[in-house]
């Protein structure tokens, strides 16, 4: 920041009208200020200085508000003849009240407001140039500490430079408050005139290896020796170590120069334009920004110094998320009253001006909000309703007071900013709504060609494809003041067509020259691979023609079967057989797979299929639905018998038992069927065994005996279908296949019996 100090008449004459002494003065105010500011990553060089040995050039009152005003508008004149970033005047003049300095809240490199006022209140340089850092602060859009924000310095120590009230030992260090509120500043485009490099051949105090800037004649500068870090430079002479290309810049990374083209500052907020190495130099290109008067934010603002300020803005700053511009109607009263809560800042004697109905929107702002009360420790919410055709509105100002008898050292922060747009081609300045003029603008982008915009140097920026001066030929973009603008992009892109010509593209080919070619290796592969499923196919339907189909058998206990009762008929019974649940398989057990049920012979031989008796009387009709028992039911006392249509019975050619699931397929019609070759094996742990015989059964569902031996009995089936709340339409299918089952078990039973 190239910081210019002008020292007024009074202070001249407390020094004795010595001119070398107020030199001398100002000189370690700057250099403190310097300091300080370092912390922040941010160098403040004093590039100009002026002592008003004759008279003030500006009014300086006991009145701060009306000097500060009065200095800025003396700035102006001075911006165009010396260049600088930020001027700050030092008086010998004691305000009212206890109010040493002021300054404008994120007035950095505007041309209105970029500076500030200080009272050198101290014996010592350090106490007048806190002071100054502090209103410099504000200038960069620090506002005051609050509670809990100076955690780096104790009181003891001088406590943070943004704090509200200063005194001995007076501060040196900002806190994480200011630093947030610094990066937010920049982050919206604040602060453009900071990016440049200054001329040092206008640095006051000569020329110096040391100061850390680097002067003609020098290399580098990287400070003294004993806090050098720099591994580039030479801090004894200020000259590069051998090999070393640079040693400062952004530019400059490892001691070497980064290539042409890359970005060495990117766009900060809507209004800020990017900039590129240029390979030749250390330093990014000066910071341009959109020329003042381009639109911005979708029409709704005009950007300034780079900065696109609206009111919607303003209000979320104030007070918080959702914050929005109230009406039209509220700016025009409220402003009209020319007082401390409405206003359009104060005349050169320190008294409020009313806002003229064409002016109200450059006044205090209103907003909408929902919020308790503003942001801000000292600030505290001026409610106003007003009624405008008939509908009433809430408008609410902001007050800042001073905890102190004297004023604050802020103008009011609830004007509306200058810049900000208050009509069609219009923005605030000097508390004004003034036809912004945009004859420079309007120039420019005819130059153009409509593939730009203009900068601030008033020079082409041109879009991506088209090249600068004037975008009207073919190029990157960017423009003459941007340095050589090289998309990262197009490496990218450059590779990936690389990647897909050389390896894609020739892949696919190959794949696709396998897949015709009826010889190639994939389609042998795919033709090896298809025989293979084909085959195991086969094998899974020729096991189930052969073979069981579940090769997971319920272990059950049987009791010894009785010679004497074997040639009975089974008894009938009409408790319900519920499958067995599975236990845990034992460690080191197998599935035992049996084709037929063991019987507990003492010799071999041949036993003889007993067949159930005839049923008489008419075919039972279908059980009633039951409750459920969720009691395990003991097994049946004897095996059951095998299927009457066939002999001898395999039990391989038994259905295996279902799972309580639903049915994956339905029903079949006929249990005369054959079991489905592809029904998926369920595999049941073996339960742990107890006295009796141990037989290895597949749970059958062919044709049952009279009675409620099956694997799905229609009772279980109806409960099924209640409990998974079947539509009526499922449930009558249900029912009606599980009659035509139990019609065609009685048939066959009856079949067999005539044919006995």
């Amino acid at each position: 920041m190239e910081l210019y100090i002008v020292a007024d008449n009074t202070l001249f004459k407390r020094q004795n009208k010595d001119y070398e002494k107020t030199k001398t003065r100002i000189m370690e105010i700057a250099n403190y200020v310097d300091k300080f500011y370092r912390a922040l990553n941010i160098r403040v060089p004093l590039i100009g200085l002026e002592v008003w040995t004759d008279r003030d050039q500006c009014i300086v009152t006991e009145e701060p508000n009306a000097t500060l005003w009065s200095f800025l508008q003396w700035r102006q004149k001075l911006k165009s003849r010396k260049k600088h970033d930020n001027a700050q005047l030092l008086t010998g003049v004691i305000f009212k009240g206890t109010t040493i300095g002021m300054a404008p809240l994120e007035g950095m490199c505007s041309l209105e407001n970029s500076g500030g006022i200080n009272v050198d209140h101290s014996e010592l340089s350090i106490g007048a140039a806190a002071t100054m850092a502090h209103e410099i602060g504000h200038n960069f859009g620090m506002s005051h500490d609050h509670d809990g924000c100076c955690v780096e310095a104790t009181a003891e120590q001088g406590g943070c430079v943004m704090a509200a009230a200063t005194g001995h030992p007076f501060p040196r260090v900002f806190s994480r408050c200011s630093k947030r509120d610094l990066d937010s500043y920049f982050q919206k485009g604040g602060g453009m005139c900071l990016y440049d490099m200054p001329d040092m051949k206008d640095l006051v105090g000569g020329k110096k290896c040391g100061n850390g800037f680097v002067e003609e004649g020098e290399e580098c500068d990287c400070g003294e020796p004993d806090e050098c870090t720099n591994d580039c430079c030479n801090a004894n002479n200020c000259t590069l170590k051998e090999d070393a290309q640079c040693a400062h810049g952004v530019c400059c990374e490892g001691c070497k120069l980064k290539q042409a083209g890359t970005m060495c500052r990117g766009p900060a907020g809507a209004c800020d334009l990017p900039e590129y190495c240029t390979g030749a130099s250390p330093y990014c290109p000066a910071n341009v920004y959109l020329l003042d008067g381009s639109s911005c934010q979708y029409g709704v603002a005009y950007c300034y110094n780079g900065m696109c300020l609206t009111h919607e803005q303003q209000c979320l700053q104030l007070w918080g998320y959702g914050a929005r511009p109230a009406h039209d109607a509220c700016f025009a009263d409220v402003n009209a009253a020319g007082n401390a809560f409405g206003n359009c800042g104060k005349d050169e004697h320190g008294n409020y001006m009313k806002c003229e109905k064409s002016d109200a929107k450059c006044g205090k702002i209103q907003c909408h909000s929902a919020a308790k009360k503003p942001k801000g420790t000292n600030a505290v919410s001026i409610d106003t309703t007003i009624e405008t055709g008939g509908i009433k509105v809430k408008c609410r100002g902001t007050y800042v007071y001073s905890t102190q008898d004297g004023q604050g050292d802020l103008p009011d922060p609830g004007l509306v900013m200058t810049g900000t747009k208050c009509g069609e081609g219009k923005v605030c300045r000097d508390r004004r709504c003034q036809n912004a003029s945009f004859t420079e603008l309007e120039t420019c982008i005819a130059r153009c060609h409509g593939n730009g915009v203009c900068n601030s140097n008033k020079n082409c920026h041109c879009s991506r494809g088209w090249a600068p001066p004037f975008c009207e030929k073919p190029g990157l973009g960017g423009s003459v003041d941007s340095g050589p603008v090289q998309y990262d992009s197009q490496v990218g892109l450059v590779l990936g067509l690389l990647f897909a010509f050389l390896v894609l593209l020739p892949g696919v080919l190959l794949l696709f020259y396998c897949y015709r070619i009826k010889t190639s290796c994939f389609h042998k592969w795919l033709s090896q691979r298809e025989k293979n499923k084909s085959n195991k196919l086969e094998a899974s339907l020729e096991k189930g023609k052969n073979g069981h189909l579940n090769p997971a058998f319920h272990l059950k206990v049987v009791a010894p079967i009785n010679k004497a009762s074997s040639h009975k008929g089974l008894s009938h019974t009409s408790k319900e057989v519920l499958p067995l649940r599975p236990g845990p398989v034992p460690n080191g057990t197998q599935p035992v797979n049996v084709v037929r049920p063991l019987r507990p012979a003492p010799s071999p031989q041949k036993v003889k299929v007993v067949r159930p008796p005839l049923p008489t009387g008419k075919p039972p009709a279908a059980p009633s639905k039951s409750p459920q028992t969720p009691q395990r039911l003991s097994p049946p006392k004897k095996p059951l018998p095998l299927n009457p249509t066939r002999s001898p019975l395999l039990v391989s050619e038994l259905q295996p038992r279902p799972s309580p699931f639903p049915p994956q397929r339905p029903l079949p019609l006929s249990p005369a069927r054959g079991a489905s070759p592809t029904a998926s094996p369920v595999r049941t742990p073996i339960s742990k065994p107890s006295t009796g015989l141990l037989v290895m059964m597949p749970p059958a569902t062919g044709p049952k005996p009279v009675g409620k031996v099956s694997a799905i009995p229609p009772l279980r089936a109806l409960r099924w279908a209640n409990t998974h709340r079947l539509t009526p339409t499922h449930t009558h299918q249900l029912n009606w296949s599980l009659g035509r089952l139990i019609d065609s078990v009685f048939a066959l039973y009856s079949k067999e019996s005539r044919d006995h």
